[in-house]
């Protein structure tokens, strides 16, 4: 089958093909209606379908970000995902979604993939294991955001939440119900992840302003696979935590199935608060008390900052922090 140019649509249409050209890039300000109408009829019967490939080439653009997530099971990274494409979509870019599994090798692997397929801007959710390859690409001028982390000593801006006042709200909502001993688990802070180690100060730094106890076997940063062993050791002492506050979705997911596994009541036996709110919070019996990130204008902002570091400009902060929102259920 031959295959379909711009020449036999603008043929078709009775136009010229810089008008088909035009009317493809959507710069049809000053075009008829019915010249519009005739094109896009053309194409229909036509069948016609622009080569993305040449016009990526001659525009030097592929129209495509690349977002390299730290770990696609946080409900976070799923729906700032939705934003940023929802936002690139509203801009004709399209996105290549990675998940590197909190790997630096694996997350180095999809950087070099990404640039090989010359993708015009990188938004990534950091492992911070990749210092020198980051700051190459910052030397090039390369357009790159980071979501949800930061990394000491890379000027790369990034969109964050105030991991400290998330932490704050939790704990301080428990000293007004009225708890004192008062436990916390993350997961593993071994590749110094801002984000938990923010939120692991948070927490340290209210206990302290508030005089209360801070017991350091109540206080756990582990791999997901280590969090059940840890339980059942934190809550087999003679005196463990009243309430637990967890550092992020997957670590609330691990304290629900010892909760189950071991028929704990909540809040009557152990009173909990999870950082992210889960889609299934409310729903839970009894509903979690969370604290909730603005996910959605997180990742439109990562969005929106991309874009315009691709255009060459750079109008917003190179650090950019969300306030968090304590939202109270049941659980605590």
């Amino acid at each position: 089958m031959k295959t379909v140019t711009m020449k036999d649509v603008a043929e078709h249409a009775n136009v010229s093909k810089s008008t088909v050209s035009q009317y493809l890039n959507k710069r049809f300000d000053y075009m008829g209606e019915k010249t519009k109408e005739r094109i896009e009829k053309a194409i229909e019967e036509l069948g016609y379908q622009p080569n993305i490939i040449a016009r990526s080439l001659k525009q030097k653009s592929t129209s495509t970000i690349g977002v390299i997530v730290a770990n696609i099971l946080h409900a976070f990274s799923t729906q700032v995902i939705r934003a940023i494409e929802d936002h690139c979509h509203e801009s004709d870019f399209h996105i290549i979604v990675c998940n590197a599994d909190d790997n630096p090798e694996k997350e180095k692997k999809y950087i070099e993939m990404l640039l090989a397929k010359q993708v015009d801007g990188l938004i990534i959710f950091p492992t911070g294991g990749n210092v020198e390859l980051y700051k190459r690409l910052l030397k090039a001028n390369y357009p790159i955001v980071f979501l949800d982390r930061m990394v000491e000593g890379v000027n790369i801006p990034s969109i964050m939440l105030d991991n400290e006042k998330a932490s704050s709200l939790a704990v301080a909502h428990f000293i007004e119900m009225g708890y004192e001993r008062i436990g916390m688990i993350t997961t593993s802070t071994s590749l110094n992840v801002v984000t938990r180690i923010e939120r692991v100060n948070g927490f340290k730094k209210t206990l302290n302003a508030n005089q209360l106890p801070m017991t350091e076997d109540y206080i756990k940063s582990l791999e997901v696979k280590e969090i059940q062993n840890s339980l059942e050791n934190m809550l087999k002492q003679a005196h463990p935590p009243q309430a637990l506050l967890a550092g992020n979705d997957l670590v609330l997911m691990e304290i629900l199935k010892f909760v189950k596994a071991h028929s704990i009541r909540i809040p009557t036996d152990l009173a909990i608060i999870g950082i992210d709110d889960v889609g299934f919070a409310e729903l839970y019996n009894p509903a979690l008390t969370t604290v909730a990130q603005p996910t959605y204008e997180m990742g439109k902002q990562a969005a929106e900052l991309i874009l315009l570091k691709i255009q060459g400009k750079n109008e917003m902060d190179d650090l950019n922090r969300f306030e968090p929102t304590l939202i109270k259920r049941e659980s605590c």
